[in-house]
């Protein structure tokens, strides 16, 4: 995905557990179980198509008490989206704007009061006079809006702007992938916000320096990523005399795309090019000078128990990352575990293609290799991005083989964008517009082909896009008679776990058919469970930034690059990472815990749509809907 759904915005100072953008310790066997025969359908699939359907037909309530239910959760959604202009627009929805999110601490805190009236309204509801559904989402609600009153105390925990994300990449990116301009309101709009930029970026330095304050300041390597990407976004014209800046060729093409006469067109430009020069110009100006003396302030610590209680700050971020009660050091050794079990795999993969020498050996022979690598030219992006959509378009045909339900939104993959390519992750996807108007992304970052071995394009393409990323979260979104914080909420273990498990799946009935790529899919495993080791690592066990990077090179097969880009989002977001491998291992487990229960009547396909039929759920619940539907199976069968 990567951090593209699941990032530690500001937006998640909003909506809290509701992350856009949150487990079994034991070995992870059911890896290694037999091929899954996927398409056939057991007599429990037609009552299975959906568990929430299921769910619905056979639950009891009053209908009154229900429709209150219901009818408060989407008042206390629409309460929170409306004090967010940026959620609306990745929602395709277009109210507020031309604004930005408010930043200041006083917005903030008033957030907090919503939330706690929230749930003291939400805990005047009687359970009891609810149907299974609707008991499910006011559990979920509850607990997110506790999640994140607690949350409150570690609002400053956090770096605002850093390498990985923030508001001077959200700016751009937002504007560009998500502000549509369909008519001159719209123009205007991207205008409004090109010039509210000076006071946005106000409270963004603020914010900052409140951090300063309390000593929560970033480790030193994030700032020339952030100047320089600052920089970046304020080159070329209108700003000196280069081709078009980013954002002025951005504003301009769509501006040249509406129905209007030549003079509308040539006015609104003019207002844009105004607004670049004298109110986004100055605003990022302003960040870059700020982050220059800043950035006199920071160390080379980089973990979170530099913080001031710092570990307490950690233990509550694998809470809400994992939903689980594990600790760091069951994380870390449960990391160990599954990194050995991996290399063991690898081993298996080196005797298939003959290989004489060392697994360090092996590494080094998949960095190294030609034949892995594509010219780093527009030629071989060209070829990366051709090859990548022939993954997916190809997993599409066979779909019908692991899933009844299926999403509506269309699917594209792209290149990030050159503004932010330097920096950003190795790929992530970005959600489709609920409207249908716009399509669920794959971003694959073609910065530097070699971080982009060919042997892993399968395993990323269906993380990412199908059956992963853009299955989980379009069904999520389409799903209906859910309240809409259900649909574009989500759980990072349950989405990550999702992604990652999504990866092997493929496998399961007959991808991979290149050993090499089924390395890369290794690869991408050890590489989730090598992260349990290094974020505990770096932000329980103090590990410095040079030995996490040195621990990851030598127990992985990923190029340098990739090792340091990795440590250093780690860095900048403690827990985060964690999320994959803990989910994944929970859905191996669930799945592993059905096939033995149910013997032939198992349908991996009603196993699937019982995973992603409720949304995005903790991992516990998720264990409660997953026992459900195999007593409906035994219950039925009877």
């Amino acid at each position: 995905m990567d951090i593209k759904k699941f990032r530690l915005t500001l937006l998640a100072a909003l909506f809290g557990s509701l992350l856009l953008a949150g487990c079994d310790q034991g070995q992870d066997k059911a890896a290694n179980e037999p091929q899954v025969k996927a398409g056939e359908k057991s007599a429990q699939s037609q009552a299975g198509e959906s568990a929430s359907q299921t769910e619905a037909a056979t639950s009891t309530g009053d209908p009154q008490v229900i429709a209150q239910a219901n009818q408060l959760f989407e008042d206390q959604f629409q309460e929170l989206l409306a004090r967010s202009p940026e959620f609306e627009t990745a929602l395709g929805i277009k109210k507020n704007y031309g604004k930005w999110d408010d930043l200041s601490d006083e917005f903030s805190a008033e957030t907090h009061q919503i939330k706690q009236r929230q749930l003291t309204e939400l805990e005047k509801l009687d359970p009891a006079k609810l149907d299974a559904p609707t008991r499910l989402s006011l559990e979920l609600a509850k607990d997110n809006l506790k999640m994140d009153i607690a949350g409150y105390k570690w609002r400053l925990y956090n770096y605002p702007v850093n390498q990985m994300f923030g508001t001077h990449s959200d700016v751009p990116s937002l504007l560009i992938n998500q502000h549509r301009v369909d008519d001159v309101s719209d123009a205007q709009a991207y205008i409004a916000r090109l010039n509210a930029l000076p006071q946005h970026f106000d409270q963004l330095i603020a914010g900052i320096k409140e951090r300063a304050d309390k000593g929560i300041i970033a480790p030193k390597f994030v700032f020339p990523y952030v100047i320089s990407d600052s920089k970046n976004l304020i080159r070329g014209a209108p700003f000196d005399d280069g081709e078009d800046s980013t954002l002025f060729a951005d504003f301009k093409g769509k501006v040249d795309k509406l129905n209007i006469d030549a003079k509308q067109k040539e006015q609104l430009i003019a207002d844009g090019k105004k607004a670049l020069q004298e109110s986004m110009q100055p605003a990022y100006e302003s960040l870059i000078a700020y982050l220059g003396e800043l950035q006199k302030q920071a160390t080379t610590d980089d973990g979170a128990w530099k913080f001031p209680d710092g570990n307490d700050f950690y233990n509550f971020a694998l809470k809400r990352t994992t939903t689980t009660d594990l600790t760091a050091e069951q994380i870390h050794e449960i990391g160990l575990k599954e990194v050995k079990r991996i290399h063991d795999e690898m081993r298996g993969i080196m005797k298939e293609v003959n290989f004489d020498g060392s697994l360090q050996d092996f590494f080094k022979f998949m960095r190294t290799d030609a034949q892995f690598y594509y010219p780093n030219t527009d030629e071989g992006r060209k070829r990366y991005l051709k090859e990548a959509t022939a993954v997916i378009d190809d997993m599409k045909a066979h779909l019908d083989e692991l899933f009844i339900t299926k999403p509506k939104a269309d699917l594209v993959v792209k290149a990030v964008e050159p503004y932010r390519e330097k920096s950003a992750g190795k790929a992530f996807y970005e959600r489709p517009a609920p409207d249908g108007s716009r399509p669920g992304i794959y971003y694959a970052n073609l910065y530097n082909m070699k971080d982009m071995p060919t042997y892993q394009m399968e395993a990323l393409a269906y993380h990412e896009g199908i059956p992963g990323h853009h299955m989980q979260i379009s069904i999520a979104q389409e799903l209906k008679d859910i309240p809409k914080f259900r649909k574009f909420g989500g759980y990072t273990a349950y989405v990550e776990g999702w992604g990652l498990y999504s990866e092997l799946t493929p496998k399961e009935i007959g991808f991979y058919k290149d050993p090499y790529s089924d390395f890369g899919r290794l690869a991408m495993e050890l590489w989730r469970a090598a992260r349990l080791v290094v974020d505990t690592g770096i932000h329980h066990k103090k590990w410095t930034r040079e030995q996490a990077i040195d621990w990851l090179s030598e127990n992985t097969p990923n190029p340098k690059g990739d090792v340091v880009k990795a440590i250093e989002r780690y860095i900048v977001m403690p827990s985060q990472a964690t999320a994959y491998k803990i989910g994944m291992l929970k859905i191996l487990e669930l799945r592993k815990k059905a096939k033995n229960e149910l013997g032939d009547q198992f349908d991996i396909r009603a196993f699937h749509d019982t995973i992603l039929a409720n949304g995005a759920v903790p991992l516990d619940v998720l264990e409660e809907l997953v026992d459900k539907w195999i007593a409906e199976v035994k219950t039925q069968q009877a």
